[in-house]
């Protein structure tokens, strides 16, 4: 009965631990843009909904950036 018990909890940890690191949509397009990169970083370009992100060299964006696009304030 303890097994059970613990084997339920590995399942949920390792499901939220899978849903958290994977949070891209079907939408989700990035293209690295090396052009436009910093040295010692890589540039991303969503060709879905335009976000840009930089990150450190060999990193990849994980989640969709549609939602803080949008909740952006306007630059000016």
């Amino acid at each position: 009965m303890p097994l059970l018990i613990l084997g339920f909890i590995a399942f949920f940890v390792l499901a939220w631990w899978w849903r958290r690191s994977r949070t891209l949509t079907r939408n989700c397009v990035w293209r690295e843009d090396r052009r436009r990169a910093a040295p010692g970083a890589s540039f991303h370009h969503c060709l879905t909904c335009g976000a840009e992100l930089a990150l450190p060299l060999g990193q990849e964006p994980r989640h969709c950036l549609r939602n803080a696009q949008a909740k952006a304030p306007p630059h000016g």
